[in-house]
């Protein structure tokens, strides 16, 4: 197992308006927990964005923020080439929406990046409130939470598979499923941060990043996570 890791935090001076930076945080802690030596490197609106990193993250944003984001990521696409090699990715929110085909800002459609195979459109009225899911793919076992404010809608196409079957809340659309698996890439619409209330989430892309299975990390024990999970759940 390799024992150094850089955690890539893809442009959060515009898609950090929720607190999603957090995750690579998540990350960061949970690596350094294990005794790997783990960094996190900011990719900014500013800087040429790179293929090198073992795992990258990127949140939410505004429609201005998304529009950035997405001309950046075509300019400097560095993330492109990192899902072309494997490299596991996780999107909110926003940033699910600009690695799809097209999202809606301003009134107007704008073109993704097309990592994932989705399409979003304005929702009739914004979905926010505590969001669950069950695993709708093998990927993981246990139930997902989070906390939604979004004003897309996205469809999902052949390509890409939902992350979760909604118990509650929204999610992508009409409360049937949620987020959206395809390759390296993770996608969601749960803030929280996700990593936060989803340990198993977590270890997820810090295995794929290492390039181990799940079950060879090392387990950790943190009470306080137990029992916001617990509480999330009810």
């Amino acid at each position: 197992m390799a024992k150094q890791l850089t955690i890539g935090l893809i442009l959060p001076d515009v898609l950090g308006t929720y607190g999603d930076d957090g995750n690579a945080l998540v990350l960061r802690q949970r690596a350094r927990m294990r005794g790997l030596d783990a960094e996190i490197r900011p990719f900014l609106l500013t800087d040429e964005i790179t293929a090198d990193c073992d795992v990258y993250t990127l949140g939410g944003g505004e429609d201005s923020a998304q529009v950035l984001a997405a001309e950046r990521l075509k300019a400097s696409p560095g993330l492109q080439r990192a899902a072309d090699n494997g490299t596991p990715i996780l999107a909110i929110c926003a940033g699910l929406q600009v690695l799809g085909h097209s999202f809606n800002a301003a009134g107007r459609s704008v073109e993704g990046i097309s990592l994932i195979d989705a399409t979003t459109t304005p929702l009739s009225a914004r979905a926010i409130g505590e969001v669950t899911t069950t695993p709708a793919t093998d990927l993981l076992a246990e139930p997902l939470t989070g906390f939604e404010n979004h004003m897309g809608g996205t469809v999902l196409g052949p390509d890409a598979q939902p992350l979760g079957r909604v118990t509650r809340g929204v999610g992508n659309l009409d409360s049937t499923v949620e987020g959206a698996v395809q390759g390296s890439v993770i996608a969601t619409y749960m803030h929280g941060p996700v990593l936060a209330r989803n340990p198993q989430l977590a270890d997820l892309l810090l295995a794929r990043a290492l390039g181990v299975d799940a079950a060879e990390l090392a387990p950790l024990e943190l009470d306080v996570v137990d029992a916001l999970r617990a509480e999330r759940l009810k």
